[in-house]
């Protein structure tokens, strides 16, 4: 088990996570003002199995998420293993070229995954069920677009942009702006940043013939590009509050979300690469888990 935790960076599931969690709980809230609750103690004064119900919907979407990342980050690490083999940063660390996972066994993980994904959707919706191979065709196709595109980046963003509206359409099983809001946001947000990680390949990525933005732009101009990303970013999750009329919590965690965007761009520079994991892994978790509780205390405080 440990070993497939590591196949899959079960831990980066951080990322997406807390924007699922705001689609749930925008939905939720949406769904709650159509029944005529305007606060959490009109919810809590539902009847018990309203309660239940919304505690299974929650357990089912975010299994969904689980599923869906797993499979996605399974399949990158069967695609990539020739690659990763090859790869001086990846040979010894990833479990398939190190040999703690063979690529059978990997592929196997693949398709359970998916078809717990779909399975689990079938219980929430018809919409979601309707929707989810469409959401797994996103997910792993992202694994083969750095073999021809240099747009790979926002390909993984699209992916992890599904988690939000995703999580709002199991709850209301229909579209709404909002939740699109946050959906962009996180495609320009992942979009970024994987720009940043991608710096450490570049190298390795130009001799492989693999494409991405550092190797299409180079370093300087990927970092450029990458910041033009994340002020879109944080365009849209100021549009969002304006058009939601959220109050001071959504407005201070925002301030974080973007206060920090913006301190991982002064942890990377041209010439000093050192802190790109710090810049992309801890930064960028502790922005999304801040901004998921202070939308949360927004909507229920």
């Amino acid at each position: 088990m440990k070993n497939y935790l590591s196949l899959i960076k079960f831990s980066h599931t951080i990322f997406a996570l807390p924007f699922a969690l705001i689609g749930f709980f925008l939905g939720v809230e949406h769904l709650t003002l159509e029944l005529g609750a305007e606060d959490v103690e009109g919810i809590l004064n539902f009847p018990p199995g309203f309660i239940i119900y919304l505690s299974i919907l929650l357990g089912l979407v975010v299994l969904c998420m689980v599923f869906a990342r797993s499979a996605a980050m399974a399949f990158n690490r069967y695609i990539d293993r020739k690659i990763d083999l090859a790869n001086p940063r990846t040979a010894e660390v990833r479990e398939i070229p190190n040999g703690t996972i063979t690529p059978k066994n990997a592929l196997i993980f693949v398709i359970v995954n998916c078809v717990l994904f779909i399975g689990t959707t079938y219980f929430i919706n018809p919409l979601c069920f309707y929707l989810s191979p469409v959401a797994l065709l996103v997910v792993l196709g992202y694994s083969l677009t750095k073999r021809f595109t240099a747009l790979c980046h926002l390909v993984l963003g699209l992916g992890l942009s599904l988690a939000p509206i995703g999580a709002y359409l199991a709850v209301t099983d229909q579209f709404d702006w909002l939740p699109l809001f946050f959906s962009f946001s996180v495609l320009f947000w992942v979009s970024g940043f994987d720009i940043i990680y991608a710096l450490q390949d570049e190298a390795f990525d130009k001799e492989q013939k693999l494409h991405s933005i550092p190797v299409l732009l180079g370093t300087k101009n990927a970092l450029m590009l990458s910041n033009v990303l994340h002020v879109f970013t944080a365009g849209f999750i100021l549009f969002a509050g304006y058009y939601a009329s959220l109050g001071l919590f959504y407005w201070i965690g925002s301030g974080l979300f973007i206060g920090l965007l913006s301190y991982q761009h002064f942890l990377v520079k041209p010439n000093d690469l050192s802190k790109v994991n710090l810049a992309f892994f801890t930064t960028n978790g502790i922005a999304s888990v801040l901004f998921a509780a202070f939308v949360l205390m927004e909507l229920y405080l």
